[in-house]
C-alpha cells in the first residue's frame, strides 16, 4: 500500500467534520504524514443585512471586506481544532488554511497544488428528492480530485421491520414466544 506524505482535511466547522479530524490525525500520525487541515469560508454568511449602505441589496457593496471574512474563518477553524491539541503532537506537521470561493473547487485545486496524497472528506447526509436536484460537494470533489478521496460517513442505524408493508405483504411470520409441550409415553397412542 502507498504510504500517504500528505494529507487534506476539509473542513466545515460542524460536528460531522469532527470525525474525519480524528480519523486524520490517526492516519497522519501511523504514516508520519503532513496533514493540512482547509476551511473554505462562505463570504456570504458574513454578510450584514441591516447595514446602513444596505449592502445586502447591493452585491457590488459588501460591509466586510474579504480579508476581514477570511481573519474572522480562521479564527473560527482555531477555535475548532482546539480540543485536538494533544493529538497534533503526534503529527509530524500540521497546516491551517482558510480560503474563500467555491468549495469543491477550492478542495481540488489546494490537492493539486500542494501534490496531496489522500483527502479525507465527512459529507452530509442528503436524502429524498435534494440528493436528485443538486449534487453534493463530495461527488464533486471526487470528480475534480487529482488524489484519492476518504470519505468518512456516520453509520445509519438499521430500520425496524416489523409491521412496515413489505413484511405483510411477503407473509414473514411475526415474531412469537416458543412454546414447549411435554408429554409422556403414555399420552402416545
Amino acid at each position: 500500500m502507498k504510504r500517504f506524505e500528505k494529507i487534506l482535511v476539509p473542513t466545515d466547522l460542524s460536528e460531522n467534520s469532527r470525525r474525519g479530524l480524528r480519523c486524520a490525525f490517526s492516519l497522519a500520525a501511523d504514516n508520519r504524514a503532513e496533514l493540512t487541515i482547509l476551511h473554505v469560508a462562505n463570504e456570504f454568511a458574513a454578510w450584514e443585512p441591516c447595514s446602513d449602505e444596505l449592502a445586502f441589496f447591493e452585491p457590488s457593496r459588501r460591509p466586510w471586506p474579504s480579508d476581514r471574512v477570511l481573519s474572522e474563518a480562521r479564527l473560527d477553524l482555531n477555535r475548532f481544532i482546539e480540543p485536538y491539541l494533544g493529538s497534533m503532537k503526534n503529527v509530524a506537521s500540521v497546516a491551517t488554511r482558510v480560503l474563500l470561493g467555491p468549495i469543491p473547487q477550492s478542495i481540488a485545486k489546494v490537492a493539486e497544488d500542494e501534490r496531496i496524497d489522500l483527502i479525507v472528506l465527512t459529507p452530509r447526509r442528503i436524502r429524498g428528492i435534494r440528493r436528485l436536484v443538486r449534487t453534493s460537494i463530495t461527488e464533486t470533489v471526487t470528480r475534480l480530485s487529482p488524489c484519492p478521496v476518504l470519505t468518512l460517513t456516520p453509520p445509519v442505524p438499521s430500520p425496524n421491520w416489523r409491521g412496515r408493508l413489505i413484511p405483510k405483504l411477503f407473509g414473514w411470520p411475526r415474531q412469537t414466544t416458543a412454546s414447549l409441550t411435554v408429554g409422556t409415553a403414555l399420552d402416545r397412542p
